[in-house]
């Protein structure tokens, strides 16, 4: 199989390259901006990689993509604070650059594999999102945060409309707050820089109060990255039938805690496993802090997002291993040990 990963520097594209190196005999095109994350990668035989702008590569893309077996389109801007302070750059990459891709695996009669996102749901009242009866609901236009959801969502209906009418073969895949090493940057203090287990580490390591938007009472589902990978291998292997044109949940529901709680795990773990860090770790304080001053106008949170995995369980066999601690611990000795 030839598998053409379009952001393949990035956290999800990164070890889901590594995984088919290391568990297949798959071939692997690949395209990202930069390399830093896939360095383990690059003078492997099946691997070959191309550093480019998918939004300018145009032509690299067309040519890889007619002679692969799937895509997977994995080039998004994911980070929160980006959907308030440049939700049209978030428009024009999520949606605008990825539907071009979409139309040509329409032309093409190739196979993709979209990362969808949680986010889609919005603030959807289930007590767990199901892919196919939750309803979808998002906040008003002047909360710009939901440019992120709403690109994806729209992205979501035509690739289902395509799939409907144009014989399109796909699969949705929806990732909820997935987190590990290679993360994100952990050095980078822009308030908001990065997701908010990195962002958290990030200000234990430089010795800052961890701010928690409206006191961290929402709560997430946290997958570790290596559960939601072996998802993705078996999304697609499973071509003819268990993921064939499917929307799958891939998250952890046994694992729904509060941001404070996550604050709280982090700051714990570091001051008894990490010595290096741990005077910094101690003296870390936990403040509370309103979303508008935090984000700026146009910010808008959830409270809890709990996915169904009946399908994912039913049609892949696929269920989460991985603990909270145990993830916590891994990515933490990736950052620090």
């Amino acid at each position: 199989m030839k598998v053409l990963i379009l952001g393949a520097n990035g956290f999800i594209g990164s070890h889901l390259s590594e995984a088919i190196l290391a568990k297949t005999d798959w071939q692997i095109d690949a395209m990202d901006l930069t390399q830093d994350k896939i360095s383990s990668c690059l003078s492997h035989p099946r691997f070959h990689f191309t550093q480019g702008d998918i939004t300018q590569q145009k032509e690299w893309i067309r040519e890889h993509l007619q002679q692969c077996d799937v895509v997977l389109p994995l080039v998004a801007i994911a980070t929160p604070a980006m959907y308030v302070q440049a939700p049209l750059r978030v428009f024009e990459l999520d949606f605008e650059a990825n539907l071009d891709i979409v139309r040509q695996c329409v032309q093409y009669k190739k196979r993709i594999i979209f990362p969808s996102t949680s986010e889609v749901y919005g603030m959807c009242s289930d007590a767990e999102f199901d892919e196919e009866t939750s309803p979808l609901v998002t906040g008003p236009i002047k909360n710009q945060r939901w440019i992120y959801s709403t690109s994806k969502q729209l992205l979501d209906r035509v690739i289902y409309a395509y799939g409907e009418h144009e014989g399109l073969s796909y699969t949705l895949f929806r990732p909820f707050n997935w987190y590990g090493p290679r993360l994100d940057n952990v050095f980078n203090p822009k308030p908001g820089g990065s997701r908010v287990l990195t962002q958290f580490i990030g200000n234990i390591l430089r010795g800052e109060d961890i701010n928690l938007v409206n006191g961290g009472s929402q709560q997430r589902c946290f997958t570790y990255i290596d559960d939601g990978i072996e998802a993705l291998l078996r999304i697609i292997e499973n071509k003819d039938n268990g993921a064939h044109n499917k929307i799958f949940n891939i998250g952890n529901p046994f694992e729904n805690i509060s941001i404070r709680q996550l604050a709280e795990m982090l700051q714990q773990f570091i001051v008894q496993h990490y010595p290096a860090y741990s005077e910094k770790a101690k003296a870390v304080q936990l403040l509370n802090v309103d979303a508008k001053n935090y984000y700026g106008d146009g910010y808008q949170d959830v409270a809890l997002r709990v996915p169904a995995i009946r399908h994912a369980r039913e049609h892949l066999g696929w269920e989460p291993r991985v603990d909270i601690a145990t993830g916590l611990r891994r990515t933490l000795n990736y950052y620090l040990a």
